[in-house]
């Protein structure tokens, strides 16, 4: 059984940092393209960043390009989204989430292309 569990939120002030993981089990997803998304009470589910299979390319949303940054272990099975200089703004439910149907390619942006999703972890970010 495939499982994903996201960690690592938590409050903190405007102009701190976190950093997220998301630890995979059930399947190797050194192959695959896995990415992070964010959903706000009442707002749609937003595309964060993405990684591709060797961790070589990286792709993130206006939003958060230069203040965070997307990686992964793929001997340990985890990605991770550290995130500096928070906002208000960033305030939401984080998801890792895996795209088994992408092996090898560039990752996608859209939250349905995703197949497997973590539980969330809330990050707060106060002003």
């Amino acid at each position: 059984q495939v499982r994903l569990v996201d960690s690592g939120g938590g409050l903190v002030q405007a102009g701190g940092s976190l950093r997220l993981l998301c630890a995979a089990s059930g399947r190797d997803f050194s192959d695959y393209a896995m990415g992070w998304f964010r959903q706000a009470p009442g707002k749609e589910r937003l595309f964060v960043a993405a990684i591709t299979w060797s961790g070589g390319d990286t792709y993130y949303a206006d939003s958060v390009k230069g203040r965070f940054a997307i990686s992964r272990d793929n001997a340990k099975n985890t990605m991770y989204l550290q995130m500096n200089s928070l906002k208000p703004e960033d305030t939401a439910l984080y998801y890792c989430a895996a795209d088994w149907k992408n092996k090898g390619g560039r990752p996608r942006t859209a939250w349905y292309e995703y197949d497997d999703w973590g539980q969330g972890t809330q990050v707060t970010v106060s002003s």
